[in-house]
């Protein structure tokens, strides 16, 4: 099995979704003796945004790296992102990343019936981390809702999101809602 592990916060050790992303990964390869971890760091080592340049294919760097990021995505049996909420959606880095994987013909492509996913067969978990509380369908919630709707499109419909929220509102709140985490990843 292979298992694409995505951090994007850019609070490193003190990260709540880097926590759970590597609590996600290590209860699978506890579960998957056979499971190889590929790993991006995307705070670390982050991926340049989307210009007319790199869309266009003329920077050829880039297109060497968008290659070897759509294929990643590809090859990944379980894809496991570690999302922390900023100011009401993702963080700039995964957003790159996301415009790196959503290109039409690789893991999408359109039909006389709308746009259909190529990348499907795959499981992804969020790992989703909030400051505040928002609960699920929140109307200021466009950090999961964007996840699942980018794996949808590119065909993952087997998608998990383990979240803590109300990190930031104090210890006993914090606690709380990583033990629930804790939980539902000892579920997987």
């Amino acid at each position: 099995m292979k298992v694409l592990h995505i951090d994007s916060s850019i609070m490193g050790d003190a990260s709540v979704s880097r926590q759970l992303s590597q609590a996600i990964v290590a209860q699978l390869k506890e579960k998957h003796a056979d499971a190889q971890v590929d790993y991006l760091d995307l705070a670390q080592q982050p991926i340049a945004h989307l210009t007319a340049e790199i869309l266009m294919g003329k920077d050829a760097e880039q297109a060497a790296l968008g290659e070897q990021i759509i294929q990643q995505y590809l090859d990944a049996d379980v894809v496991v992102v570690g999302a922390a909420m900023y100011n009401f959606g993702l963080s700039s880095a995964l957003k790159a990343w996301i415009d790196r994987i959503s290109v039409a013909g690789k893991t999408f492509k359109y039909t006389e019936n709308g746009p259909v996913g190529l990348a499907g067969g795959k499981k992804a978990y969020i790992a989703s981390s909030r400051g505040g509380v928002y609960g699920e369908n929140s109307p200021v919630d466009f950090q999961e809702g964007m996840l699942k709707t980018v794996f949808g499109f590119t065909g993952v419909n087997d998608v998990e999101i383990i979240r803590a929220e109300g990190v930031n509102m104090g210890a006993e709140l914090k606690d709380k809602a990583m033990a629930d985490a804790m939980t539902k990843i000892q579920a997987i």
